[in-house]
C-alpha cells in the first residue's frame, strides 16, 4: 500500500473533476445519506433506530475521499440544523443535537474522513484493509454516540442500547464494501490495460 496514493473511485469516474464536479458530488452524497436515513428500524429498548445512515456516511468517505466526505456529511449536518427532515423519522431542527443520536450525527464527518483517509493510503484495493477501514469509520459513529448516549441511558444498558444491535449490520455492510471495492479496482484495472482511457 502507497501512502502516497489519494485516488478514489470518484477521482477515476471524474478524472478531470473541478470545483463544480466536486459540489455535485458532496450534494449527492448529502441527499443519499438523507435517504439512507429514511431506512429506519426502531430498537424498542434504545432511543435509536437502527438505520442505514452510518453506511451512507463512511460509504461517502470510501468513495469521495477524506476531504469531499467530510464536506458531504457536514452539509447534511447543516440541513438537518436548518430544518429539513433528512434525521432518522424525518427528525430535523436544532434540538435534534441535544437528543440521545446527537454524537452519532455529529460525528458522521468524522467518520467519513477517517474512511477516507485510509481509502486515500490504498486501504480500499484488498479486502482486510477495506473491511477494516469501513469498521473503523463505524467506530468514530460509535464512540461519539455512546458518550452522549450515556446521558440517556444508564450505564448498565448503554452497549445494549447504543451499540450491540448495530453491530451485525455493519459487519454485513462493511463486507460488503470490502469484497465491492477491490473488485471495482480490479475491474478498472483490466479495462486500463485493454486501453479504454482510465487513468493510471
Amino acid at each position: 500500500m502507497s501512502s502516497a496514493r489519494s485516488v478514489t473511485l470518484a477521482d477515476v469516474a471524474f478524472p478531470r473533476a473541478g470545483a463544480i464536479p466536486d459540489v455535485i458530488l458532496i450534494v449527492a452524497a448529502s441527499a443519499i445519506t438523507a435517504l439512507a436515513a429514511r431506512i429506519a428500524i426502531p430498537v424498542p429498548w434504545s432511543p435509536v433506530p437502527i438505520t442505514a445512515q452510518t453506511f451512507a456516511v463512511v460509504l461517502s468517505g470510501a468513495l469521495l475521499g477524506a476531504r469531499r466526505g467530510f464536506l458531504a456529511q457536514a452539509l447534511y449536518l447543516a440541513e438537518g440544523a436548518l430544518g429539513l427532515p433528512v434525521f432518522a423519522a424525518g427528525a430535523a431542527g436544532p434540538a435534534v443535537f441535544a437528543g440521545p443520536t446527537a454524537g452519532y450525527l455529529m460525528a458522521f464527518p468524522f467518520a467519513a474522513a477517517v474512511t477516507g483517509a485510509l481509502v486515500g493510503r490504498g486501504w480500499d484495493r484488498r479486502f482486510a484493509t477495506m473491511f477494516l477501514a469501513m469498521l473503523l469509520g463505524s467506530a468514530v459513529i460509535f464512540a461519539a454516540g455512546l458518550l452522549m448516549l450515556a446521558r440517556f441511558v444508564p450505564g448498565a444498558q448503554l452497549l445494549g442500547a447504543g451499540l450491540l444491535p448495530f453491530v451485525p449490520g455493519d459487519l454485513i455492510k462493511s463486507a460488503l464494501a470490502a469484497l465491492a471495492f477491490p473488485a471495482s479496482w480490479r475491474a478498472l484495472g483490466r479495462r486500463r490495460n485493454e486501453g479504454s482511457g482510465f487513468p493510471a
